[in-house]
């Protein structure tokens, strides 16, 4: 009996150890989480932005792109009709014009991924980017697609918005800042809508407004939020 009971007791004091050596471990994992990158290991992303892309677009090469893929005679000819309409590049507001933009960039697409090989690539309309460890490799792939962009498209870089950067220090891309596996809201546009906010709640004070849109306002907002960790944000607003 005393045998087994010093068995059971050294188990019990072998247990702590691991657990206390496990939770030890998941603090020094919290560290490393929390320590910035080394060097060898970060990250970067060249981030870019087509300057006055739908303005820019040239008619005759989309409409080279679409007959491509489309050999109707009949299409083709009503979607020139559409193409030709607008004095310059393609009208943001038609619907076909959403359609027109993201098939013309579809060739810078083919060339980042077939030619430049580049695996961490993503493009939303005229915003795109590019992740990789070496920052002078960004630089220099900068510069082939904005000669590609020319080239073959007829279309500029903006040359502000045109960088590359360690992801550590957040992505800001589509509305939202990526940073350390996190999504967050930009701070300009959380700065707009409180003066919005205090703007609509003086007209309704004032009778200029009725609360409903207010209400309307919020729930956009809210909407928006909800992809975001913004918890606090909205605690704090009360949405």
């Amino acid at each position: 009996k005393r045998k087994r009971k010093k068995r059971k007791r050294k188990k019990r004091k072998g247990g702590r150890k691991k657990e206390g050596e496990g939770e030890g471990e998941r603090e020094r994992e919290r560290e490393r989480e929390r320590e910035p990158a080394s060097p060898a290991h970060r990250i970067y992303c060249l981030k870019c932005d087509v300057s006055k892309y739908f303005a820019s677009i040239d008619k005759n090469i989309l409409f080279q792109i679409l007959r491509r893929k489309i050999r109707d005679k009949d299409v083709l000819c009503l979607i020139w009709e559409i193409i030709k309409s607008n004095p310059k590049g393609i009208p943001i507001g038609n619907l076909t014009s959403q359609l027109f933009a993201n098939v013309y960039l579809n060739e810078l697409d083919q060339y980042v991924k077939r030619v430049l090989r580049k695996k961490y690539y993503i493009r939303y309309m005229d915003d795109f980017l590019i992740l990789d460890t070496d920052k002078k490799h960004l630089h220099k792939i900068k510069e082939e697609i904005r000669v590609f962009l020319w080239d073959e498209l007829k279309l500029t870089l903006h040359p502000k918005k045109a960088e590359v950067f360690p992801i550590d220090k957040g992505v800001d891309f589509l509305g939202y800042v990526l940073k350390n596996g996190k999504r967050y809201l930009r701070k300009d546009t959380v700065k707009r809508f409180m003066k919005k906010r205090r703007k609509y709640r003086a007209m309704i004070r004032n009778g200029k407004l009725e609360k409903n849109r207010l209400r309307d306002a919020d729930a956009s907002w809210k909407g928006y939020c909800k992809f975001a960790d913004s918890h606090m944000l909205r605690k704090k607003l009360r949405i």
